[in-house]
């Protein structure tokens, strides 16, 4: 799919969630079944996913932790996208540094850092070792509530 500048506008058009193909189209002065036919291309290209998502300090029990990751191998985009389904995991990044890998995970009340590394991490083969950084406050992270519970 090609990416091109009205494609960009659709896109920051829908910034604050999902709006009406009609009001996108006004303000960008295209036709709406351009818009429309736009965003269900990007979404079936894997481009685009619209989704709810909420802010994890407003859950009760629910925080956000980033987890350092060095691994025993080299293999690193193929330990990413395993560890991408473990349980609690919203995102993994292969990165430079120190650490191999950076994820993003998702803890509540009954799954916490301890569940987490002890049910979860350790079923996973070359992790050489791990580094907690648990988050006080976030600034414009908003997260899929999978696992939302109260």
């Amino acid at each position: 799919m090609k990416i091109d500048d009205l494609t960009i506008a659709i896109v920051n058009s829908m910034k604050k969630g999902r709006v009406r193909f009609k009001e996108v189209a006004e303000k960008l002065s295209v036709a709406e079944g351009t818009v429309r036919s736009r965003v269900r291309n990007m979404e079936k290209e894997g481009v685009l996913e619209i989704t709810g998502l909420v802010d994890p300090e407003k859950i009760p029990g629910q925080s956000v932790v980033y987890i350092g990751i060095k691994l025993k191998t080299i293999e690193l985009v193929k330990k990413g996208e395993e560890i991408s389904g473990v349980k609690g995991v919203i995102a993994v990044g292969v990165v430079t540094g120190r650490y191999d890998l950076i994820l993003t995970v998702v803890l509540k009340t009954g799954f916490g850092l301890l569940e987490f590394y002890t049910e979860e991490l350790s079923q996973i083969d070359e992790i050489q070792s791990v580094e907690a950084f648990v988050v006080y406050k976030h600034y414009n992270i908003k997260i899929p509530c999978d696992e939302c519970s109260i």
